[in-house]
């Protein structure tokens, strides 16, 4: 079985994703023992950032900002979608909190509309989230 980095690589929908992982070394991180869950931006929702936000958390120079982000996508052990109850409150591996809501059938994660269910890889699971989570 794939880790949670392989599946993210195979999900056409999460390029953006899999290149920012790997840009800032987080591949190596998010490919060992975990488990791992991730709340990983789809390509839609990284293009609803401001228009050239991506291009520069991609130089090289805003690595830290970088990871920063994409550390508010991922939370230590297992949560599947099953598991996600509303008001529920996740930490990041970056220590900030995420919110989990669930109404009218849909579960949101900090305002971000989980679209894909229970992605499992062998050390954890990735759901595709419908916008990016940025922490003020």
């Amino acid at each position: 079985m794939s880790n949670v980095v392989e599946v993210v690589v195979a999900d056409k929908n999460l390029a953006t994703m899999s290149k920012s992982v790997k840009a800032v070394g987080l591949d190596t991180v998010l490919a060992q023992k975990g488990p791992f869950t991730i709340f990983a931006p789809t390509d839609i929702a990284f293009g609803k950032l401001e228009a050239g936000k991506m291009e520069q958390l991609l130089k090289t120079e805003n690595k830290e900002k970088l990871t920063e982000l994409l550390n508010h996508h991922v939370v230590e052990g297992l949560t599947n979608y099953r598991d996600l109850k509303d008001n529920q409150k996740l930490v990041t591996v970056n220590g900030r909190e995420l919110n989990v809501k669930v109404a009218d059938g849909k579960i949101t994660i900090n305002g971000a509309v989980l679209q894909n269910r229970d992605s499992e890889g062998s050390n954890g699971v990735v759901h595709s989230v419908d916008t990016v989570i940025e922490m003020k």
